[in-house]
């Protein structure tokens, strides 16, 4: 006999709180394995045997795997359900972890950061997912950027305690230690990870109206299921389908433009500009990369209170969010000196709020993507910042290759000519901003749905 829906009703909220816990902890497991090797490069050096091209071949090969596969891993969502890819991708992580513990060849480190990739690419688009499902619209921008916080967390976690656990036994234990974390977020999974019944299933309610998604019938491809199995994806749609919405593409510039920045320095050239370009010594750098974190956790929730109330207006967060970084960069790259600590601290806060400003991108998806391939329309927007930060990546090493050929000992004029290349990832991005938010709001016109001017909004007293 099924509880009566009122007595179902009053169940939902514990139950969401719950599925979203342990979500989140997955998800901060996941950037806790993905972000660990950035603590032990020192290690890496010796243990492989490589110079840096080899040790940035480590990073890289993970994020072009991680990126690569979004989409598939969200087709594969939308198939399998949240559980079964939370599920493989914690264990696949587990077994990359195991692999690195064990060698010391360069060659199958290189295999086990592909399957660090692999495991990760799922695990934060189906715990959007699952967000989406169990919060109503008006809550679910702030709880992906919970998420995402969370994940934050997750990076501080790699810097202090793996550090310290490298620091006091060494390689093989540590990297064992991650592995066991691994599978026991895949335990998790299986646990507590489920999708909400039919009638509590939230993607359903509006949030904006006009977007394509939310408005469509709520038929047999539309309709969410509440198990995990294959009928809770579309099978008559494909995978074109999910990307075509110009609103989902507008996520994707907007994940492109918000991450690619922040991740250009805390994954790479952070420090090395900060310690042979501006004379900072190796702990003033850390600092900066801590509050790059800091700066990040305490912006989502604003970020995402922003989102929930101002739904027609979320690409003024993203535009703002990029002129501010573009200023900032520019104030610290065109002086010809070095600049005082505290400019370099506004940089990394202006920088911190990008990561924030891109997950909107996910809120994109939410509100845009067609029922039934959520999954494909979340894989795709989470490409953006990532393949945005590969892009960047290598224009920056591209550029410093050039300018001084046959060292690695660059100076502050090296550094201020390779990071203005990144002007090139951030021009596409809001070139791409601005096309798709044209679109975007055609197709809500059509349906009816016209966004008012500002002029018109403040003239007469409504809301923005």
């Amino acid at each position: 006999m099924s509880l009566p829906a009122t007595a179902r009703g009053s169940l939902t909220p514990r139950t969401a709180w719950i599925v979203f816990a342990a979500a989140a902890f997955i998800y901060f497991v996941a950037v806790v394995q993905r972000t660990a090797l950035g603590v032990a490069g020192v290690e890496a050096l010796d243990r492989f045997g490589v110079e840096a091209l080899g040790l940035s071949a480590l990073s890289v090969v993970q994020i072009t795997v991680y990126a690569s596969l979004q989409l598939p891993a969200g087709a594969l969502l939308d198939r399998l359900g949240p559980k079964r890819m939370l599920l493989a991708g914690s264990l696949i992580m587990g077994v990359g972890q195991l692999l690195l513990a064990f060698t010391d060849n360069l060659g199958w480190a290189l295999v086990a950061r592909v399957l660090i990739g692999a495991g990760d690419a799922p695990v934060f688009v189906a715990a959007t997912r699952l967000v989406s499902e169990w919060f109503p619209p008006r809550r679910a921008p702030v709880m992906v950027q919970i998420t995402g916080t969370l994940g934050q967390v997750g990076q501080l976690a790699s810097a202090i305690p793996v550090a310290w656990l490298l620091h006091e036994h060494g390689w093989t234990p540590t990297f064992a230690a991650l592995a066991a974390l691994g599978l026991f977020a895949g335990a998790m999974s299986l646990w507590q990870v489920r999708m909400p019944p039919d009638d509590h299933a939230h993607h359903s309610v509006p949030s904006v109206t006009g977007a394509s998604g939310e408005v469509a019938p709520a038929g047999p491809a539309h309709r969410p299921s509440g198990g995990d199995a294959a009928a809770s994806a579309a099978p008559a749609l494909r995978m074109r389908d999910a990307i075509r919405p110009p609103g989902v593409k507008l996520g994707f510039w907007t994940h492109w433009t918000g991450l690619f920045s922040a991740n250009t320095v805390a994954l790479l050239w952070g420090v090395p500009f900060f310690v042979q370009g501006q004379g900072l010594s190796a702990a003033q750098a850390s600092g900066l990369l801590t509050l790059l974190v800091m700066t990040n956790i305490a912006a989502a929730p604003v970020i995402g209170t922003l989102t929930a109330r101002h739904p027609l207006r979320r690409s003024w967060l993203i535009l703002g969010g990029a002129t501010a970084i573009a200023i900032a960069w520019a104030a610290i790259l065109l002086p010809s000196t070095p600049r005082p600590l505290w400019q370099l601290a506004g940089l990394i806060v202006v920088l911190g709020l990008g990561g924030p400003v891109s997950l909107v991108g996910m809120d994109y998806a939410r509100t845009f993507g067609i029922r039934g391939r959520l999954g494909t329309a979340t894989g795709f927007v989470n490409i953006g910042g990532f393949a945005a930060t590969v892009l960047a990546v290598a224009l920056v090493g591209a550029a410093l290759q050039i300018v001084a050929p046959g060292t690695s000992d660059y100076s502050l004029g090296d550094y201020r000519i390779a990071l203005s290349t990144m002007v090139v990832p951030w021009a596409i991005g809001v070139a791409g901003i601005l096309y798709s938010r044209r679109r975007t709001r055609a197709e809500m016109a059509d349906a009816g749905v016209t966004v008012p001017r500002i002029r018109e909004v403040l003239r007469e007293g409504r809301r923005l």
